[in-house]
């Protein structure tokens, strides 16, 4: 081999080792490169990996502009990166000025207390739209959605009413700018929409006897304030309002989370009810109200259309029915049946008996048929076991006789005297169209909470007359044990019961006003200020032992 081709292979080899050199560091810083600024496999490495493909055959020729051309391509990638990263700047910059907005709203001095009122249906006032409704916290107004040619917009824009609240998320927005209000100052607008309670605050309610003060400066006592009468209603505010002061089934209903996850059918109507009544109940007792007094507005609205109109605002009705027919349908709908699943309500109310009944022979048949009959099957007692929500007591008749002074005379009877009905011993005859029974009753389970449902209305073919007999009765210390089996007294421990409750009916059948007397746990007086111990004209009574 000469010289000059020696020479040649040496310069080539030198070349070669060259080239492998600056290709292995430009791997490596490559690899280091990769280590420092982590990069996406698409977004870094198919373009390197076609830009070694294609350049072996000139890098021999050229390998200088391998690196720079590397570089200018990773700067441009570092460009790309950056640019999302200035986007997010921006939008953590928009993001810093909303919050601002949010934080320092200039129109909240604008907000009227004074003419808030969520106790009414919570619908657009325009299009009558449940959905998405908002509350003008400046006129008290309500109004559908919040964004552009929407009702509450529009009212923003024309009436320069800035501050709204969304009736089902509870948050505030201030409008036209359309941007969330975030203001600790606002608190007491969400409790007065919807009142939550803690288990220490639910027990202590019968401990302390705190007056609050409403918005406009009255005082008031927590769960005895005054339900509005929107037209012929107060047969139903006085049951509602009587059982908001019966402990156990105002605790379970001051707290949610004791009913909201009961499931019931698509579709059903009925668990509306105890949606409102729960609703009702957290308002009764709500300490921070800003008025003194409650419209039950939604809770008559669901009476209306669960009791397919049976009940309704406008039309006076009867206590006893409405109480029968709102237990009843408040325990179906809380996931209760006649026999085996038991609810709040029949926890707190339901008791038992026993009933004993006996057919009677017609009374125009002659005296020795009916003494054949009366030894048939047919006409033997019978007993029956039955469970109750409450104990209706019948009055004597009234008498039609005046007194000296042409006056007609109101007798009394004590409240044991109507209690003997369920004493198992007396008798009373009842009558159908074709058949009369005898029946006795005897108490075999008394509940935690009594109702006594004093029959003071009797209707005939022609009017409804009402009876004025005056009820004596006890306030506390009403024993029960004597109404009770003899094998059931020993397993009673508590047969003693006290008033809570009192309501009466005042005026003439069809045109009268009913009212209540409810205790005052803590106080142990009564709302009404009734100090004597006999009332007229009651219709029932609820006593707890």
């Amino acid at each position: 081999m000469s010289g000059r081709s020696k020479r040649e292979s040496r310069g080539s080899t030198r070349g070669k080792r060259e080239s492998e050199s600056r290709g292995s560091s430009g791997r490596v810083k490559r690899e280091r490169d990769r280590e420092r600024e982590p990069e996406t496999a698409s977004s870094r490495s198919s373009p390197v990996r076609v830009k070694r493909e294609v350049e072996p055959a000139s890098a021999r020729e050229a390998p200088a502009p391998v690196f720079p051309a590397v570089r200018v391509k990773r700067e441009r990638e570092a460009d790309e990166d950056s640019e999302p990263e200035r986007e997010v700047r921006a939008k953590n910059g928009r993001e810093d000025s909303e919050d601002r907005r949010s934080r320092h709203c200039p129109y909240l001095d604008t907000i009227n207390r004074s003419v808030l009122d969520f106790d009414f249906e919570k619908l657009c006032s325009i299009s009558l739209s449940h959905i998405n409704a908002y509350a003008c916290l400046v006129c008290g107004k309500y109004f559908q959605g919040r964004g552009l040619k929407s009702h509450a917009y529009i009212h923003s824009v024309q009436f320069s009413h800035h501050v709204f609240l969304n009736l089902h998320t509870l948050k505030f927005y201030c409008l036209p700018d359309n941007y969330e209000i975030i203001d600790s100052s606002l608190e007491d607008i969400t409790y007065v929409l919807k009142p939550t309670f803690t288990k220490q605050q639910i027990a202590n309610l019968d401990k302390q006897a705190k007056l609050s003060r409403a918005y406009d400066g009255t005082t008031y006592l927590p769960g005895i304030v005054g339900l509005n009468n929107i037209k012929a209603n107060d047969y139903a505010n006085a049951v509602l309002q009587a059982l908001s002061n019966v402990p156990p089934l105002r605790n379970y209903f001051l707290e949610e989370d004791n009913y909201k996850n009961i499931k019931r059918p698509p579709g059903d109507i009925m668990f509306l009810l105890v949606q409102r009544f729960g609703e009702l109940m957290r308002k009764l007792w709500n300490p921070r109200n800003f008025k003194a007094h409650v419209s039950p507005h939604e809770m008559l609205q669901a009476v209306v259309l669960c009791s397919k109109k049976t009940f309704q605002i406008t039309k006076q009705g009867d206590g006893v029915d409405f109480l029968s027919w709102f237990l009843n349908a408040l325990h179906s709908a809380l996931g209760g049946t006649k026999k085996k699943k038991k609810t709040i309500v029949t926890d707190v109310f339901q008791g038992s008996m026993r009933i004993f009944t006996k057919k009677l022979p017609h009374p125009d048949l002659p005296a020795e048929e009916k003494e054949q009959l009366l030894h048939n099957d047919e006409y033997q007692e019978t007993m029956v076991e039955s469970t109750f929500m409450y104990l209706t007591l019948d009055l004597p008749t009234a008498p039609l006789y005046k007194d000296e002074k042409e006056q007609l005379i109101i007798p009394q009877v004590p409240l044991f005297n109507i209690l003997a009905k369920f004493n198992g011993i007396t008798e009373k005859e009842y009558k159908t169209y074709k058949e009369n029974f005898l029946k006795r009753f005897q108490l075999t389970k008394l509940p935690p909470y009594l109702i006594f449902c004093i029959k003071r209305f009797t209707k005939n073919n022609f009017f409804v007359e009402k009876n004025p007999t005056i009820v004596n009765f006890p306030i506390t210390n009403v024993d029960l044990r004597e109404y009770l089996s003899e094998e059931v007294q020993a397993v009673h421990k508590n047969t003693t019961y006290d008033l809570i409750a009192n309501i009466v009916h005042d005026g003439k059948p069809s045109e009268g006003s009913y009212r209540i007397h409810v205790l005052h746990h803590v106080s142990g007086k009564n709302r009404e200020n009734k100090t004597d111990k006999s009332c007229t004209r009651d219709i029932f009574g609820i006593a707890d032992y």
